[in-house]
């Protein structure tokens, strides 16, 4: 049996991620979004491989009020090259194919992972240069301010919120090279290398701290006299009656008022994944509002006049109600 040969799976593998290089020069590899109050439905910049898309215009009339330089495609050499680079990637995994060489499927994946980290390093070395070069002759300038997007994830730069992930051709390219590993996976044995029990225990322990972490992303702490309520831009300081919602995309919004929540939702008609309110008799405490038993009017006075308080368990509605002369209600009616 020659070792050195590529098994028919690989090798459909290999043909699928050949595909997919090619495939992805198609959609749009990236996109950053750009929410505010004042642009309720978002702004969005399409990065493609050969060009910038999306809503260039208007995020180059507004970028200038503050000084960053306006964006233009002919003013980058990646997407010159890019295209290339695809296609480059494209025609090795099909060279792999009939050479049916293992070490190609090493060098392919690892010259994938090095194109990988070059790619991230200059995406960020062009955000930093783009947020950070402004124009001191601007209409707008804010001392010490830099507007520099994320690298992945949300970012809040004044009043818009940023939020950087793949689009369509980032995620078929994250597929090809996830095809990759599976190929180099394979036709090395890797598996083979873990089954001794130290690596097993090692590999438990990185996996339980990766879900840990991933369950510990989410709410956030609700800093109060420094955090600004989203809707009605008053400073939160009532560690009583604050409130924040997550979304869909993962952004997180604070509120000092729940009035001021469900306000919010309604006129931006927001997606919202999780929704989470502070505990009345506690110190600046978030629970899931979901799972939360409510009180409304009485004595209860919040700040924007909501007037309503959240408490963990019936038990707890049960002692305030009287005590606060309030009604019961749920979270049904709240969202209303």
């Amino acid at each position: 049996m020659n070792t050195s040969k590529i098994s028919l799976l690989s090798k459909v593998l290999l043909l699928i991620a050949s595909v997919l290089f090619f495939v992805s020069l198609l959609f749009p590899m990236w996109q950053i979004e750009l929410e505010a109050p004042q642009y309720p439905e978002g702004l969005v910049l399409k990065l493609h491989a050969h060009k910038i898309g999306g809503d260039v215009e208007i995020i180059n009339g507004l970028n200038h009020y503050i000084g960053m330089a306006t964006l233009h495609t002919e003013n980058f050499i990646e997407f010159k090259v890019l295209p290339y680079i695809m296609g480059f990637f494209g025609v090795f995994a099909l060279a792999v194919i009939f050479l049916k060489s293992r070490k190609g499927t090493l060098i392919l994946f690892g010259t994938f992972v090095l194109f990988v980290i070059l790619a991230a390093v200059d995406f960020y070395r062009w955000n930093y240069e783009y947020g950070h070069n402004l124009d001191p002759n601007a209409a707008i300038i804010v001392p010490g301010m830099a507007y520099q997007p994320p690298l992945i994830g949300y970012k809040q730069l004044l009043n818009f919120g940023a939020y950087s992930i793949p689009d369509t051709g980032g995620w078929l390219l994250i597929l090809a090279g996830l095809l990759l590993f599976a190929v180099v996976f394979k036709e090395f044995d890797l598996m083979s290398k873990f089954k001794k029990k130290n690596s097993l225990v090692a590999i438990f322990i990185l996996t339980s701290g990766f879900i840990v972490s991933c369950q510990n992303k989410g709410v956030e702490p609700i800093k109060l006299n420094v955090d600004q309520c989203v809707f009605c831009k008053m400073s939160i300081a009532d560690g009583k009656f604050g409130s924040e919602i997550i979304t869909n995309k993962g952004r997180v919004y604070k509120f000092d008022d729940l009035r001021c929540l469900t306000s919010y939702i309604e006129e931006n008609k927001t997606e919202v994944k999780s929704h989470f309110v502070n505990q009345f008799n506690a110190d600046n405490v978030l629970i899931p509002a979901e799972t939360a038993f409510y009180l409304k009017g009485g004595d209860i006075s919040s700040p924007m006049r909501g007037n309503i308080a959240a408490f963990s368990t019936q038990e707890e509605v049960d002692i305030f109600k009287e005590k606060l002369n309030a009604e019961s209600l749920i979270w049904e009616e709240i969202r209303k």
